[in-house]
């Protein structure tokens, strides 16, 4: 007997949230038509007044302002790199354009050596591999996430778009 109330119980009480989330979601529903119903009055006034795009035109600005403070940091760092450039020697200057691409090739060269001396490794020592989830396991234990997340970097910087943003 107290094994079937304490089902019926735990029944009852697994359907409750779904009862609270429903009284929630009509109160949400009730309470966005509400706030549609203003915005819709709001609109149609602004739009009699002859207001109807003067929020785009203020959405533009703003954009335009973003855009242009992006574009004059970006142009002052610039500027400071080639006023510490112009002090710096020769050799300074084309060390610095060479360490990104460095970088990369430190990295995909490391990658493809290990990718290498793992197969050779385990083809080496065929009683070391029983299945894939062997090598999946060996692989996981060489590549971290933390070294993927760097080489992911790195490929999103000189593959991917920086100019990117989201709408």
């Amino acid at each position: 007997m107290l094994s079937l109330i304490s089902t019926l119980g735990g029944l009852l009480i697994s359907g409750l949230p779904k009862l609270l989330e429903f009284f929630q979601n009509k109160a949400d529903q009730k309470h966005e038509l509400a706030l549609a119903k203003i915005q819709t009055e709001r609109e149609l006034a602004l739009a009699a007044q002859g207001f109807a795009a003067q929020q785009r035109i203020e959405e533009i600005r703003t954009e335009q302002v973003m855009m242009q403070s992006e574009a004059q940091m970006t142009e002052a760092a610039l500027k400071h790199d080639e006023k510490v450039l112009e002090k710096a020697s020769r050799w300074v200057a084309n060390y610095i354009g060479t360490v990104r691409p460095t970088v990369t090739y430190i990295f995909v060269i490391e990658l493809v050596l290990i990718n290498m001396f793992l197969c050779y490794y385990l083809y080496a020592n065929p009683g070391m591999v029983d299945s894939i989830d062997d090598v999946l396991k060996y692989a996981d234990i060489i590549f971290s996430p933390d070294e993927m997340a760097m080489l992911g970097g790195i490929i999103g910087f000189w593959f991917g778009s920086r100019n990117w943003a989201k709408k």
